[in-house]
């Protein structure tokens, strides 16, 4: 047939609806039958997932378990285990860190309450475990596993949960195990444990990534590796992800080409495969990854969008695929409604749907103006992923990560060999452990060069810019992200503007300490103390050279104090001292160390509470630094600055009566400093009113100081009589915004100016930076 016959433009045309001269009805009737059926099926999936959502919905409400739930119930449960146990992000919660806990999602099978009263339910709920010394036993528990816990049930979270309750778990000691896990979980458990074995010989960050990059197997990353890959949006390499299954199978296939020949060039023609053979084999081995990486619906999402992103990579039709996508994400959600409140399975949607549309647009405009084929790929997909899904990660987090593309690109070229090697060491594991390590060992360098772009990345200045949270910033967000792609033709056409443009975001994210301190004003020049905003916590730093200060406290949390320090261009520290082992003041420790050439940590002499005493002989036997106990009324010097420990002191009056009197907060390490410039501080830490007024008995008789920092975030609980003698012209508070307990107190506050202090605090003046002595004394605020 010819152009212009029955399958020629004509007859397309009119199946569009476009009328033809002479023959108006003839496009009409189509058009409005093909929006029929549209608006038909969109109506017909739309009710499908309303009677879906809803039987989940009564599915979980059913039973007696969220009515105990609601009255927070003690109750006996036979539950069956239906995840593999993951660890909870320790957090700080005031003066305490929250336990070491295990989430381990379960099916409750049966239900006995207080009055003997047993129920057979079938309701899904959480397990929350402390499993102290037993940590091991409640791990290696495997998905389908059946127990018997005893605890207390509470309401989920949040409403509209796929879980009808959280169960405490208050059994003491091991697991009790009332049924086996099944054949299929035991063999998957056994590959996932042989490629955990095989890694056991890499680096840290290579030994807690690969199984992650494999199998999603995250248990063994840390917070601020995690926290890296979270700064540089690369979290989807930390989840199983349908490239995984892509990769895999683009072997087998083999590269992109036509539809006809590409089933044809990958290993299967080299291992005599036929077409037959190949689909089944390719059948097996999505099977197979689905039960390694676990049958569970994030699962199932990413097996369904990795084969429709091999499709689009194998057959090069990438515009017929949108509606197999479409086909794919409803069927998903009718089997699993839950998923349509899911952030990860809409990330997942969208930037499989970018792949699919913006991609290869992008990628076809840098090659037009000389970009190699392959490099135009990858930096298509990344900028395509996202700028789609950044909007939503906006929503999430209130931040955006401007190293996320560059970091990305970086990170693309050793995810497939990651992953092949990985997926080769997690077969070869029962048979073979020596060829595993082998292998293992091979993978570990590209996810160790993986790990390494994450936190290179992260520790870039300004690798992450705040932003507007909500579904207002997201819109915002998305409207100029349109708005940069439809101007960026323009902007193509003047080299200088781009590489201009290219300049100003580098500086942004690198931020020279330089130009910072041109542009902000921070630290101001000459600063010799600054108190570092941690949120609800201490950190403080005494300057003590040309990139060298002593840290004092160290805040919640490591990023935090991490990111004050790389503010002040701190790059050695002398000496830590940690004036008390409360988590608001040592958890951020690993922050300190990250990247520094520490001398030694402090410490009081009190290891209350116990749990975060160990922490921090742990956090410095890693780092390999040396701990020493503060010795009473010793005297210590670095660089310009010099300190004397005024408390705790030995016998009477000191640390045993306070052993049996404040704890750690009157074990605080107390230190007098005269710093830079002739400037005097008192350094209180958290010391109560007894252990102020021991302050005032001493052996010399405290002078006025310039800086005090005031005691207990600024408590009500303060010795006027110390204020009185002491006559601070500042006084600076540590206090994080909003916080629960109410610092500082305003009768606190009151009290310090009516004694002549200026005073300032982190929760509204932001970090606090101090120079010049006496007249000369002025403190900047980074609010």
């Amino acid at each position: 047939m010819g152009r212009s016959g029955r399958f020629g433009p004509s007859a397309r045309s009119g199946q569009l609806g476009r009328t033809q001269p002479g023959q108006p009805g003839r496009s009409g009737q189509p058009a409005r039958t093909g929006w029929a059926v549209v608006v038909g099926a969109v109506l017909l999936c739309a009710a499908a997932g309303g009677a879906s959502a809803g039987l989940h919905g009564a599915d979980v409400r059913r039973g007696p378990v969220p009515g105990l739930a609601q009255k927070h119930a003690q109750v006996g449960a036979e539950v069956r285990v239906t995840s593999d146990p993951r660890p909870a992000r320790p957090g700080v919660r005031g003066s305490h860190s929250t336990p070491a806990t295990l989430l381990i999602n379960a099916d409750i099978s049966e239900v006995a309450a207080r009055d003997g009263r047993r129920t057979r339910v079938r309701t899904p709920v959480l397990l929350m475990v402390s499993p102290g010394d037993d940590r091991a036993a409640w791990q290696g528990l495997l998905p389908s596993t059946r127990l018997r816990v005893d605890g207390r049930l509470s309401p989920p979270a949040h409403q509209g949960e796929r879980l009808a309750a959280v169960l405490r778990v208050e059994s003491e000691g091991p697991p009790r195990i009332t049924g086996d896990p099944t054949a299929v979980q035991r063999t998957a458990g056994s590959l996932r444990s042989g490629l955990r074995e095989a890694t056991d010989g890499l680096d840290a960050d290579a030994r807690a990534l690969l199984p992650g990059l494999v199998v999603g197997d995250t248990s063994r990353v840390p917070p601020d590796l995690h926290d890296a890959f979270r700064a540089t949006d690369l979290t989807h390499l930390l989840a199983v992800s349908g490239a995984n299954l892509s990769i895999l199978l683009f072997l087998l296939i083999g590269p992109p080409g036509s539809a006809l020949h590409s089933e044809r060039r990958g290993l299967a023609p080299k291992l005599g495969i036929s077409l037959r053979g190949t689909a089944l084999l390719g059948g097996a081995l999505t099977l197979a990854f689905i039960v390694v990486c676990r049958p569970e619906p994030s699962v199932l999402r990413a097996a369904a969008c990795g084969l429709i992103t091999l499709l689009a990579i194998g057959t090069g039709r990438r515009r017929s695929l949108i509606p197999a996508l479409a086909a794919a994400v409803v069927l998903l959600v009718l089997y699993d409604p839950w998923l349509a409140r899911s952030y990860g399975f809409l990330l997942s949607v969208l930037a499989t749907g970018a792949l699919l549309t913006l991609a290869p647009r992008w990628s076809a405009a840098l090659q037009r103006r000389g970009m190699p084929g392959r490099l135009a790929e990858v930096l298509a997909a990344a900028a395509a992923a996202q700028a789609v899904c950044a909007p939503v990660v906006v929503v999430l987090a209130s931040r955006i990560s401007l190293v996320a593309i560059p970091c990305n690109l970086l990170a693309e070229f050793a995810v497939a060999p990651a992953t092949v090697l990985g997926f080769a060491a997690l077969a070869v594991a029962p048979a073979a452990p020596p060829v595993a390590e082998l292998l293992a060992r091979i993978a570990g360098w590209p996810a160790g060069w993986i790990a390494w772009v994450a936190r290179t990345g992260a520790d870039l200045p300004g690798a992450e810019a705040p932003w507007p949270g909500g579904w207002a910033g997201a819109a915002l967000l998305a409207g100029l992200t349109v708005l940069a792609v439809l101007l960026a033709p323009r902007f193509a056409r003047h080299p200088w503007l781009c590489a201009a443009a290219a300049l100003l975001l580098v500086l942004v994210v690198v931020r020279p300490a330089p130009l910072t301190r041109v542009v902000t004003g921070w630290p101001p020049p000459g600063w010799a103390f600054a108190l570092c905003d941690v949120g609800q916590g201490d950190a403080m730093v005494l300057a003590a050279g040309e990139g060298t200060g002593v840290v004092v406290d160290a805040g919640p949390d490591p990023r935090s104090v991490d990111r004050c320090l790389r503010d002040l261009g701190v790059t050695r520290v002398p000496l830590v001292v940690l004036t008390h082992f409360h988590a608001d003041h040592v958890r951020g420790l690993p922050g300190v160390l990250r990247g520094r050439a520490v001398g030694a940590i402090q410490t009081t002499s009190l290891d209350e509470p116990p749990e975060q005493a160990a922490f921090v002989r742990r956090t410095a036997a890693g780092a390999r630094v040396a701990t020493v106990r503060a010795a009473p009324g010793e005297r210590r010097r670095a660089g310009p600055v010099e300190w004397q420990v005024l408390w705790p002191r030995a016998g009477p009056g000191g640390v045993a009566a306070v052993k049996g009197g404040g704890g750690p907060n009157d074990s605080s390490v107390t230190l007098y400093v005269k710093a830079a410039g002739g400037l005097t501080l008192l350094l209180l830490g958290d010391l109560e009113p007894p252990a102020q007024r021991g302050l005032l008995h001493g052996p010399a008789e405290l002078p006025r100081v310039d800086v005090l920092k005031v005691a207990h975030h600024g408590s009500a609980f303060q010795d006027t009589g110390l204020l009185d003698r002491v006559r601070p012209r500042l006084a600076l508070i540590s206090c994080g915004a909003d916080n629960p307990y109410g610092h500082p107190s305003p009768r606190t506050v009151d009290a310090l100016r009516a004694a002549g202090a200026r005073v300032l605090r982190t929760d509204t003046d932001g970090a606090v930076a101090v120079t010049g002595a006496g007249r000369e004394l002025r403190a900047v605020g980074r609010s």
